[in-house]
């Protein structure tokens, strides 16, 4: 907090949320036992215990009214959980005054922030003043009312629907397929937030990318070869005007996913092929765990292993045969990154080969082929989904990594080919440009959120491609 402020709010208000949030949450457990348990009895009385006059099983019963008093107010708490940081913002906002709803969008989002944070005892970007005290008390009351609010609605309504439901149990009631309809619909539901999230970040992407289009043209950004997005504050300053070509990005990510997977899918193949077809119990037993450790370490670990061991390897190689090789290059993230996917590659592979039905296998051998001509001819073309899948999943890691890129490979937006200079990659500068302070306003920060739809873009397309490529291959065994 501001030197000069002597004013306390309490630390623990955000911790107090949460534990009201989960004594909401057991509240409601309660709530749907309770509901449980007097449905079941209920049932059960009303045929005298003969559960042969009941139309579904007891439990059924149950667990009807245990789902019907818990959907509503798990509905409440989720409108809470999603909205009530904005009814909140939307209620201490309209209680400021006039100075504070004339400033810009970005500049009361910074107000309101330092709101906040002044309310849980926090830094904040500007002096304390007794009317931001009042506007962070305000917020801690509202806070806790909206809050008290939600918390009793959503009690009130399962409890109400509770006593309705077991109120209408009678033996004729289908409770079974009912319980089944609302299993079905909470499904679906799960199902569309998974899509809704999709659209949603997608949405976001687009918006954004949009916004950054009203600064620079898409040609500039798809076929320029220049990336310096640094911009100056004002206009009169030297670089003023940013280049955002990103060429120089997507040829860096490729050339590094490129060296990462030429290293590691002959590795991770092979290793999967020598586990299925030609280790024994015992070797497999210790080689497999060992492999799938390399999966368990950090990427940071990567990133200080490229940069201390692998990067000054290979430099002093290029010195000894002549070659001028930089201090951070795309071959030293590369073969690390491919050190990383290569457990990734071989599991997978590993049990698409396994899954190759043993009766293959002996036809090939009941026609005279060799143990190699069968892995070649047979077993391959017949795990060949999996294995594109496999593929496909270690080129998506690699192109998502940041960390070995940044330590290995520099930062520098380099459009080469060279796998001996320094290059960077589409999620090192997104990371670089999202850190720190940033004014979202501007066609730096707006850049990231383009480079972020493009690279989804190519993604998708690699999905679709590797989807192409398993249906054509794709073979039914029975």
């Amino acid at each position: 907090m501001h030197a000069g402020s002597a004013f306390y709010f309490p630390k623990d208000e955000p911790k107090s949320k949460y534990m009201s949030s989960l004594s909401l949450i057991l509240i409601l457990g309660f709530i749907a036992a309770a509901s449980y348990v007097m449905g079941r009895k209920k049932a059960v009385l009303s045929v005298r215990g003969d559960i042969r006059q009941l139309h579904s099983l007891p439990n059924h019963y149950g667990w009807l009214s245990a789902m019907t008093s818990l959907l509503p107010g798990l509905l409440v708490f989720m409108v809470w959980i999603v909205f009530g940081n904005s009814i909140i913002n939307s209620i201490v906002l309209g209680a400021l005054g006039e100075e504070i709803q004339n400033l810009s969008h970005f500049e009361r989002a910074i107000y309101l922030n330092d709101i906040r944070n002044l309310a849980i005892n926090d830094a904040i970007s500007r002096p304390v003043t007794d009317e931001l005290r009042q506007a962070a008390q305000y917020l801690i009351s509202t806070r806790r009312n909206i809050l008290l609010i939600f918390t009793l609605t959503a009690i009130g309504l399962s409890s109400l629907t509770a006593f309705l439901s077991v109120r209408s149990i009678t033996p004729d009631l289908k409770s079974r397929n009912m319980l089944e309809y609302l299993i079905v619909v909470s499904l679906v539901i799960c199902s569309a937030i998974a899509i809704l999230t999709t659209i949603g970040i997608v949405s976001s992407l687009v918006l954004e990318t949009l916004r950054f289009l009203d600064h620079v043209s898409l040609s500039e950004f798809l076929l320029g070869l220049k990336w310096s997005p640094q911009t100056a504050l004002r206009a009169d300053q030297v670089g003023s005007s940013g280049s955002f070509g990103a060429i120089p990005l997507f040829a860096g990510t490729l050339l590094i996913t490129f060296i990462a997977l030429l290293f590691a899918v002959p590795v991770g193949l092979l290793s999967a092929i020598y586990m299925t077809e030609f280790a024994n119990r015992k070797a497999r037993a210790v080689f497999k765990p060992l492999l799938e450790l390399l999966a368990g370490i950090p990427t940071v670990v990567y990133g200080f292993f490229a940069a201390l061991i692998v990067a000054p390897t290979i430099r002093s190689s290029g010195d000894f045969f002549g070659l001028e090789i930089a201090s951070e290059s795309a071959l030293a993230a590369g073969l690390v990154m491919g050190i990383m996917i290569i457990p990734l590659i071989s599991s997978l592979s590993d049990d698409v080969i396994s899954s190759v039905p043993q009766s293959l296998r002996d036809a090939s051998y009941g026609l005279g082929a060799t143990k190699t001509e069968t892995i070649l001819n047979v077993i391959i073309p017949s795990a060949l989904p999996g294995i594109v899948s496999a593929f496909l999943l270690a080129a998506s890691r690699a192109i998502g990594e940041t960390m070995i890129v940044v330590m290995a490979a520099g930062m520098a937006a380099n459009l080469t080919a060279n796998p001996l200079q320094a290059v960077t990659t589409v999620t090192v500068q997104i990371v670089a440009l999202l850190t720190g302070d940033q004014e979202f306003d501007s066609a730096k920060t707006l850049s990231a959120f383009a480079l972020g739809l493009a690279l989804f873009i190519i993604t998708l397309l690699l999905n679709f491609i590797a989807l192409r490529v398993v249906r054509k291959y794709q073979e039914q065994y029975d």
